[in-house]
């Protein structure tokens, strides 16, 4: 109730604006107070607002560097894991060539190796039975003239 006296007193009596030297005074202070908020409020804000827009954009341009630098890194190394990949399958196909070869080879060497002591065994075998046959001959010989020798002796 006492803001509602107190507007009642502060109206003057020619009516709503009065041109008297309040104008140019409260101009004046509208002026002063512009500069004296922008000098106090808005260039200390704006400062900081272009200083957080500059960080902003700053690390936009380091975020999207990086990130391309990533992207760089990721086709190298995807282009190293195909790399390895078939480098790694060649060596596998190299690998499973050498043991066949290799088998191929032992395969050949105890082919060779059984054809040789069995040829060594025939080798064996048939002069051996040249000797027996040798020596049966000798003895068929040495039985034919005795018994030529007793039928002569006999007669």
């Amino acid at each position: 109730m006492t803001w509602l006296l107190f507007a009642e007193a502060a109206v003057p009596e020619g009516g709503l604006f009065d041109l008297d030297a309040t104008l140019p005074l409260m101009a004046l202070q509208v002026v002063l107070l512009t500069f004296l908020l922008n000098s106090l409020f808005f260039r200390p804000v704006g400062k900081v607002v272009e200083e957080r827009e500059g960080y902003i954009s700053t690390s936009r341009a380091d975020a999207k560097q990086k990130l391309a630098q990533v992207e760089r890194l990721e086709a190298d190394l995807t282009e190293q894991l195909r790399e390895a990949r078939q480098a790694a399958q060649s060596a596998i196909v190299e690998a499973e060539q050498e043991v066949d070869k290799l088998y191929r080879e032992a395969l050949a060497a105890a082919e060779a190796e059984a054809n040789r002591t069995r040829e060594q065994a025939r080798r064996e075998i048939e002069s051996q039975r040249e000797a027996a046959q040798t020596q049966l001959m000798s003895k068929v010989d040495q039985l034919s003239a005795q018994i030529i020798q007793r039928l002569l002796a006999v007669s």
